[in-house]
């Protein structure tokens, strides 16, 4: 085990950087990330433009996931307002930004969000909303959700961490799989996920532990493989690496395994897995209005270089900013990559 012989507060620790973990370990030598661009010529990051604009509608969600990098849960009060919602539709006008990714927390728990949805389908762009599943079942009012889904042709993205209860409700809570089930089953019926069909069910597996996920395609091959027990079909699975901020440092400084997964991290970097980082095609818009260079940025409140509030959004001038870099972003540049759509090579 590394010792420690310099205690300090940790630059990703969530909230307002309260959690204590040992740094600067005898042994362990991590450069910084912006230095491993360097040694690439690939700093500074620029994107190479803006074609999907992800929203973060609201923290509160109805789950409390023990990896879950926005520390969503039920408590939280922070909502996107209608205002701001009328102020990224009135930036997406005109432009050519192709999709757009609402999320959350429970991105369906805010009040306006089938207005919203139905707003943005007037632009006609393609919409993603990151669906937890259980939310379609935990409350009658979210019943119908899979049919409000197809009638704007959402394209569903869900978190399922795994093809049995026990891995399942540890990683999301007691009951998680069967209702996950449940709701898979209720979005099949209406067509999600089907041969032929236009609507697109995804999947999204995030690792249980202090580790890489495994190779995606033999992962969705083997979900789909035992879903299939369960009658549940669906399009592509997106296998995610677990960042070290929020809830899922919090696990790995109480089960000290910080440093390595840090080590593993660094060691898996992949030259070209940094040439396709989604913050080159992303902006991030957080439930204030404020803009990141992606959805992890956001919650280290590390706002863009340029225009900071959507209300001031140019989208020439953000085409044309410099990313901001931490250390986190090892996890995206790690193995095979790692996106809110899955692998990156």
């Amino acid at each position: 085990m590394l010792k420690s012989l310099q205690r300090q507060k940790h630059p990703l620790a969530s909230p307002a950087g309260q959690i204590e973990v040992l740094d600067n370990y005898e042994g362990i030598n991590i450069p910084s990330f912006e230095s491993k661009l360097n040694e690439l010529g690939h700093s500074p990051l620029r994107p190479t433009g803006i074609d999907i604009f992800q929203i973060n509608v609201g923290k509160m969600c109805n789950q409390v996931c023990t990896h879950c990098h926005v520390d969503a849960g039920p408590d939280r009060k922070e909502i996107m307002t209608r205002e701001t919602m009328e102020q990224c539709l009135h930036a997406l006008e005109g432009t050519d930004i192709s999709t757009i990714d609402l999320t959350g927390g429970a991105p369906e728990m805010n009040p306006n969000f089938r207005w919203f949805v139905e707003e943005l389908s007037k632009l006609g762009k393609k919409i993603i909303v990151r669906c937890n599943l259980t939310i379609i079942l935990a409350n009658p009012k979210y019943n119908d959700l899979p049919e409000f889904f197809k009638e704007h042709n959402v394209n569903v993205v869900s978190s399922l961490p795994y093809f049995t209860a026990k891995r399942t409700d540890a990683q999301r809570g007691d009951g998680v799989f069967e209702k996950s089930i449940k709701a898979l089953q209720m979005l099949n019926d209406v067509g999600y996920g089907k041969d032929g069909s236009e609507l697109k069910l995804d999947l999204v597996y995030n690792p249980a532990g202090a580790f890489l996920p495994g190779d995606q395609l033999a992962l969705e091959n083997q979900f789909k493989r035992k879903l299939l027990e369960y009658d549940i079909v669906f399009n592509d699975l997106f296998a995610i690496t677990n960042l070290p901020i929020s809830r899922f440092l919090e696990y790995l400084v109480k089960t000290e395994k910080y440093e390595d997964y840090m080590e593993e991290l660094v060691n898996a970097f992949n030259p070209m897995a940094a040439e396709g980082v989604m913050c080159r095609n992303t902006i991030s818009i957080g439930w204030d209005g404020y803009m990141y260079d992606c959805d992890f940025n956001q919650m280290l409140e590390l706002k863009v270089n340029g225009p900071q509030h959507i209300s001031e959004f140019t989208e020439s001038e953000l085409s044309q900013r410099e990313i901001i870099l931490n250390q986190h972003c090892y996890g995206c540049t790690a193995g095979a990559g790692s996106s809110c759509g899955g692998t990156t090579v």
